[in-house]
């Protein structure tokens, strides 16, 4: 919304204010809204132009054809271009990501990852991927992006040398998409290193992370060189599990451009109401997140030790070497997923959520209330039998997303079901 007025009416917050206190400050002048505290809900389809010339000008830089100068008032159009709320949750997320310039926010996660592969990768490219992977994007990749001539190959998250190879010798690599930790086996990529090399190939390249399970709190990928972040926002950006949304968050304030000129096309702006929610959000979002992150950890340490328990996946308690090294190196702390495989297998597995009374059988993460579920058999069920094998997703893996409870609940709820397998 501030983009199309002239600075000199906005109350624009100093530089130097920390990330917790621009969220609630960036862009937004309260005199634009009525005087509303907060943002308030623009749910209009169009928009007036302030004259013909205005019109003229907003489609040229909305069809691409002429670009914005700093500082430079553009009308509104239509909102499936843009609207004020999605310019304010835009400003907002921001200052989130540490070194971004610019985001876009969609109607899903998926939207976000489709649209920015579908912006950048065209027939003969091929995308180097870590798995496992979120089970809608190892969907796209394969069944939807490599009919149309673009391939997708994947390297096992946390084999920083197989990773290495990959981006050396792919074939017109043109993108790097890296999901750390993985899901659901919590396993991590060396962000620094994959841009480092994806860079020194071809500064073209473009590293995307999804880094919707501990991002924007724990992990800042652009820091470390990514050219893209990625976000269901659906977790923990919103983090009350009644809404859908994404993000795309980047520092060179082109690759945003680009991607909300084929968000035109597609149609997948994140609507009015959505950008409004997502908005309120996002103040509380550390809060959330570092309360979630201490209940995992302390959940997780204890279960680790649990007789049914044959391995916990949790950075905390990684044991091998590469993984230590790239958790000490990219991660301020270890957020609250993790994943228990268990004795027993399947069964066990089924029994495990059929016994919870507080954390819920249920998929997605990220919200204020524990979820747990069999990702064998729900998330990543699309998978091949040798593609579960190779992620390491076995019929006694349940992944376990940690909400705000009191941890000593939760920890007794997991301790109750584990003891009646």
């Amino acid at each position: 919304m501030s983009e199309r007025k002239d600075s000199t009416q906005l109350r624009e917050p100093p530089s130097k204010l920390g990330a917790n206190t621009q969220v609630l400050t960036r862009g937004y002048d309260a005199r634009l809204s009525l005087g509303s505290a907060r943002p308030a809900v623009f749910r209009s389809s169009t928009y007036v132009f302030h004259s013909p010339e205005a019109a003229e000008r907003a489609f040229a830089i909305a069809s691409g054809k002429s670009q914005r100068a700093e500082g430079e008032p553009i009308d509104l159009i239509y909102a499936r271009i843009n609207h004020p709320n999605a310019e304010i949750v835009e400003d907002h997320l921001v200052p989130l990501e540490i070194g971004a310039e610019a985001a876009a926010v969609f109607n899903s996660g998926m939207a976000a990852i489709m649209t920015a592969l579908l912006t950048f990768a065209k027939p003969g490219d091929s995308i180097v991927y870590t798995v496992p992977v979120y089970g809608g994007t190892q969907h796209l990749m394969h069944q939807f992006l490599e009919p149309f001539g673009i391939k997708g190959i994947p390297v096992v998250a946390g084999r920083t040398e197989e990773l290495e190879a990959s981006i050396a010798n792919a074939p017109n690599l043109r993108i790097v998409f890296i999901e750390t930790p993985a899901n659901p086996t919590m396993q991590m990529s060396d962000i620094a290193l994959a841009a480092h090399r994806a860079h020194q190939r071809d500064p073209g390249v473009l590293v995307m992370v999804d880094n919707t399970f501990l991002g924007p709190a724990f992990q800042h990928p652009l820091s470390l060189g990514a050219d893209l972040v990625l976000y269901s926002a659906t977790k923990y950006l919103s983090g009350f599990s009644d809404m859908l949304a994404g993000a795309a968050i980047a520092r060179d304030q082109s690759i945003i451009g680009l991607m909300k000129a084929r968000r035109i096309i597609f149609g997948n702006i994140l609507p009015p109401d959505e950008c409004w929610l997502l908005d309120s959000r996002l103040p509380t979002l550390t809060l959330r997140m570092n309360r979630a992150s201490k209940n995992a950890q302390r959940i997780a340490e204890h279960l680790s030790r649990h007789k049914k328990v044959k391995r916990t996946y949790y950075p905390s308690l990684f044991q091998e070497p590469e993984q230590i090294r790239i958790r000490d190196a990219q991660c301020d702390f270890p957020g609250a997923l993790f994943s228990l495989d268990l004795e027993g297998g399947k069964r066990a597995a089924f029994d495990f959520l059929r016994h919870l009374q507080i954390g819920r059988d249920a998929v997605s993460l990220g919200g204020v209330e524990t979820l747990a579920c069999h990702p064998k058999t729900t998330t990543h069920s699309p998978l091949s039998d040798i593609e579960l094998d190779t992620a390491g997703i076995t019929d006694g893996l349940v992944r376990i997303s940690v909400g705000i409870e009191d941890w000593r609940d939760l920890l007794a709820d997991f301790q109750r079901a584990l003891d009646k397998l």
